[in-house]
């Protein structure tokens, strides 16, 4: 048993050598960024131009009790092109991530209520991107540098 227990240490030191917080920040970064910001993609086309089939989304499936659905509809789209970008610069990622976490609580809740492993797995990428930061390859590191 205790050759396991030194095989099992000795590749702890190992996997935590190899992988960082600054490179798991940044793949998480990338990760979520790219989910939110490819879903964004879907409701435009061009630059910015929101498609009338988005806005119809919002008035049906979409539907949100307290906000009308054109104003969900721009909100959530420019949402989902903003906060990734700035997560793929790690420029006000605490920041950002909590936004897309009340973005994902506000789907679980009120779009797909039964979607909540996809939730939970996007929540689990989140969550230590609020509690620590883009990480020493972020914008935000270099801008604390600088100050």
């Amino acid at each position: 048993m205790a050759s396991l227990a030194a095989l099992h240490a000795r590749f702890a030191r190992a996997a935590s050598a190899l992988l960082p917080d600054t490179l798991l920040l940044l793949v998480a970064r990338l990760g979520i960024a790219a989910i939110f910001f490819l879903s964004g993609r879907t409701k435009v086309d061009g630059v910015l131009h929101i498609t009338d089939s988005t806005y119809e989304l919002f008035r049906s499936e979409y539907a949100l009790p307290l906000i009308p659905p054109d104003a969900a509809a721009i909100a959530a789209t420019g949402a989902e092109h903003l906060f990734p970008l700035l997560l793929v610069a790690g420029l006000c990622t605490r920041l950002s991530a909590l936004a897309l976490l009340g973005m994902t609580a506000t789907i679980q809740i009120f779009v797909y209520p039964d979607a909540w492993p996809t939730h939970l797995s996007w929540t689990a990428i989140l969550l230590p991107l609020i509690a620590r930061g883009g990480g020493a390859w972020s914008l935000d590191a270099l801008l604390a540098k600088a100050r």
